[in-house]
């Protein structure tokens, strides 16, 4: 009998994620690595932000609010992402005196 009691492979760290609330929203892939998924989301969002821009300039004003709408919610979810990521709470210094 094994007292491992860790779940094996995604499924099994899926169905039991050492997290909770609406941090349970989150795909596994995207919060082991929040900084560089909120980053990209960010990224996308003024990306789409732009593109929205330039619909509203040229009188497209269904693709615009589309476009602001997903700029929007990217940039909101980016902002979420970096305010949660459990590495960027220690901050730089606590990082660096924690290195050997």
């Amino acid at each position: 009998m094994s007292d491992n009691t860790v779940p094996k492979g995604l499924r099994g760290w899926w169905l039991s994620p050492p997290r909770s609330g609406l941090e349970l929203l989150i795909n596994p892939i995207e919060y082991r690595r929040l900084r560089g998924f909120g980053g990209t989301r960010i990224a996308g969002g003024g990306a789409a932000a732009v593109v929205g821009a330039w619909c509203l300039a040229y009188g497209a004003y269904a693709w615009a609010a589309f476009f602001l709408v997903i700029a929007g919610l990217e940039l909101a979810f980016g902002i979420w992402y970096l305010t949660i990521d459990p590495s960027a709470s220690a901050g730089p210094s606590a990082r660096r005196s924690a290195a050997p």
